[in-house]
């Protein structure tokens, strides 16, 4: 199962598309959905958990934690939207495709990438 929460005011769109879109890429890669949270928030929450978790004391756009069990995919995947924003603003991409992207690549983590 692969869930959407909101620790800032914003939510995503089209939700079941993603969802759908994030199963196929774990299905292609060979390993089997577990549970999987997106955690959507802003830069200071972010950065509590990574000065918290992993010290440093830096913005990023995304953590995640790993609870994967063999080919299962299980994690909490934090991502700060703020990052995002910047983000799409600095390589000239859309909101959408920039927060996409972020949004995969914890899952590619996951299946070893």
């Amino acid at each position: 199962m692969i869930t959407f929460n909101y620790e800032t005011d914003f939510s995503i769109d089209k939700s079941d598309v993603l969802q759908a879109w994030i199963s196929r890429v774990i299905d292609n890669h060979g390993f089997e959905q577990g549970e999987i949270n997106y955690i959507f928030c802003d830069d200071d929450y972010l950065h509590k958990l990574n000065v918290q978790f992993l010290n440093h004391d830096t913005l990023t756009d995304i953590i995640s934690f790993d609870n994967c069990l063999g080919n299962l995919i299980n994690g909490d995947i934090y991502i700060s939207v703020d990052r995002v924003a910047d983000n799409a603003t600095t390589y000239n991409v859309s909101f959408d495709n920039e927060l996409h992207r972020v949004m995969i690549h914890g899952v590619l983590h996951y299946c070893g990438f």
